[in-house]
């Protein structure tokens, strides 16, 4: 089938070509791409594969050398470390997609690392680039899931307890996968760092990239500008402005945390891209942290809107002297906040099912629905998707039976505590309090003041929750869902008075909203499901998920129920001892099982 591909790799004929076929870790300067040859597998089989993705396409490889800010700081030469370009192929419309595969072997962008993949991260990089997709968020395609017999050593919780996994390997698809760090191979020697990109003083370089991005993925901007430089590079940071903040409008609206954004994590045409340590929130939590790695909380939920906005920063100062600071960042400062302001309310009117007005009221409704499921322990996901089925002339018979699935998908007591479990040793709090007081400047290296309130409010909520009973936080959530339905119900009335034809109206109001409150997310639980059986051997759980993920607004039929623990209570041991003993069924868009909250993903 490879040979059918129609191969045209305008990237490698635009971008200058490391000269140097040597596959081991080095400093590549003066180069975008080096020639590299992957490792081959033993006993390669499919895990899964996506056909809507693959119709996408209807080799010698390259591995695309990049730097990047991690966590804040500039850490030099990053590049491709497991990533191979195999080349760009044009589809049957004529458009043009590059193909990669990851984890295939070394590159000289692998530093310390072998350029392999296991499986669990395979699974989890191909399930949620599908799943993204057909929830309408753009992003970075994946056609195959390739696991085999190779085997690599890792320590996955960097606990000590090394294990043999299986090399695996996602072919990946996009239009491109060059981003935001791309640009950064020119940075000068870093003030905080000592770190320098491999290309320092190679403008001509920087002038080759911009010349290609803009003109391959935005040729409405080449042909405005052909004769301006400038205007047409701050033009194309507008652009690229634009799309950022619209693609972390539509994380938020889904309850979608990336886990880390680095610099060399953000696509140069608008896309998500770089699945890792993500997740999709369960019970709403604007401070959630999916990724067990960030322990400043850096990357959190509520602080995406704000980081892309940091990075997109940093692309500027990259892209100086071609595009002068004073131009770039005043594009920022005037088009990012406002253009996600507006994206995200739209997306919000939709989701709660206001088709017909836009009102000023919208934005606090929005942010009052959203204290509420935090006050209540709400399931993301199912609160929304329960919405949908909320009537304005329901009467207190189907509002009582309304606010009874409603405080379904609200925490539990036993979830609350598990929520709040505080996370530090009592001894260590004690000294980090005491070091606060006496030493500040040494408490400011070794911990930050928001993490030590934040396990202080642990403490206080744990607590709490010992006193409080079942009934009385049933009792509290109904309170709390019963004052803002009479918000949500007024706010539809407004809705209907304004329409001639209230039926019509009500018609389109349940189409919109189905169209974009999933009934069904690629939650932490379902991918580790589908990764244990995968591990075992077997991969009909991954297709399952494959197959609901492509639907994510419908309900599913004929597929199998995911399980879970039947005793939920005793949740203590570890995720994966739990799923082994699961057997009783529960549906794909339940809210998680008490085991989930013990999964940690790095």
């Amino acid at each position: 089938w490879v040979s059918a591909l129609r191969f045209d790799n305008l990237a490698l004929r635009s971008l200058p070509v490391d000269a140097s076929e040597d596959s081991g870790p080095r400093v590549v300067p003066g180069a975008c791409f080096s020639r590299v040859r992957p490792s081959p597998l033993q006993n390669p089989r499919l895990v899964a594969m996506s056909l809507p993705a693959l119709a996408l396409l209807g080799l010698e490889p390259a591995a695309h050398c990049y730097c990047g800010h991690q966590f804040g700081s500039f850490a030099g030469q990053l590049g491709d470390g497991a990533a191979m370009y195999l080349g760009e192929v044009l589809g049957p419309r004529g458009e043009r997609w590059e193909i990669q595969l990851k984890g295939a072997g070394l590159t000289p962008f692998s530093r310390q690392a072998d350029g392999r993949k296991v499986l669990r991260s395979s699974i989890r990089e191909f399930l949620c680039s599908e799943a993204m997709f057909h929830l309408g968020i753009p992003t970075t395609r994946a056609g195959t899931c390739v696991t085999s017999d190779s085997k690599v050593v890792r320590d996955i919780f960097y606990d000590g307890n090394p294990k043999n996994e299986r090399c695996t390997v996602v072919l990946r698809i996009a239009s491109t996968f060059i981003r935001f760090g791309s640009f950064e191979i020119f940075k000068p020697t870093d003030e905080h760092t000592g770190r320098k990109g491999p290309s320092v003083n190679r403008n001509d370089i920087r002038i080759q990239m911009l010349d290609y991005v803009i003109s391959t993925f935005y040729p409405e901007i080449q042909e405005a500008y052909p004769d301006n430089s400038i205007q047409r590079n701050a033009a194309f940071f507008k652009e690229i402005t634009k799309r950022t903040a619209r693609l972390v409008a539509e994380w938020q609206c889904v309850g979608f945390c990336h886990g880390v954004l680095n610099t060399d994590n953000m696509s140069i045409v608008g896309l998500t891209i770089d699945y890792g340590p993500f997740g999709f929130m369960d019970r709403y939590d604007p401070e959630h942290i999916c990724n067990g790695s960030d322990n400043t909380g850096r990357y959190a939920y509520n602080k995406q809107p704000e980081i892309c906005k940091w990075n997109l920063g940093k692309l500027a100062e990259a892209l100086v002297p071609e595009l002068p600071l004073e131009i770039s960042e005043l594009i920022l400062e005037e088009e990012y906040d406002a253009e996600f302001e507006k994206h995200y309310l739209q997306k919000m009117r939709k989701k709660l099912g206001l088709i017909q007005l836009e009102l000023e009221e919208d934005s606090k409704l929005v942010s009052e629905l959203l204290e509420t499921m935090h006050l209540t322990g709400g399931d993301f996901t199912n609160i929304f998707y329960l919405l949908s089925s909320f009537s304005v002339e329901s009467d207190p018979s189907e509002l009582e039976d309304f606010l009874e699935k409603l405080t379904s998908q609200c925490a539990s007591v036993e979830e609350l505590k598990v929520a709040f479990k505080p996370q530090m040793d009592p001894r260590q709090l004690s000294m980090m309090l005491m070091l606060a007081q006496s030493n500040p400047q040494l408490f400011a290296l070794i911990g930050t003041k928001a993490h030590v309130n934040k396990e202080l409010e642990r403490i206080e909520q744990f607590s709490k929750l010992q006193q409080l009973t079942a009934a009385d936080l049933l009792s509290r959530n109904r309170r709390h869902w019963e004052e803002w339905l009479e918000k949500y119900r007024a706010r539809l009335q407004k809705e209907i008075e304004s329409v001639g034809d209230a039926d019509a109206w009500n018609t389109d109001h349940m189409k919109v909203m189905n169209s974009n409150n999933p009934k069904y997310i690629l939650r932490n639980y379902i991918a580790q499901n589908a990764i244990e059986a995968a591990e075992n051997g077997d991969f009909s759980e991954v297709r399952n998920v494959l197959k609901l993920l492509e639907n994510p607004f419908q309900e599913a039929e004929g597929t199998r129920e995911v399980r879970e623990d039947a005793e939920e209570e005793g949740a203590a041991g570890t995720a994966a001892a739990c799923a082994q003993e699961t057997r009783s069924g529960l549906p794909y868009c339940s809210k998680p099982p008490l085991w989930a909250s013990e999964l940690c993903v790095t």
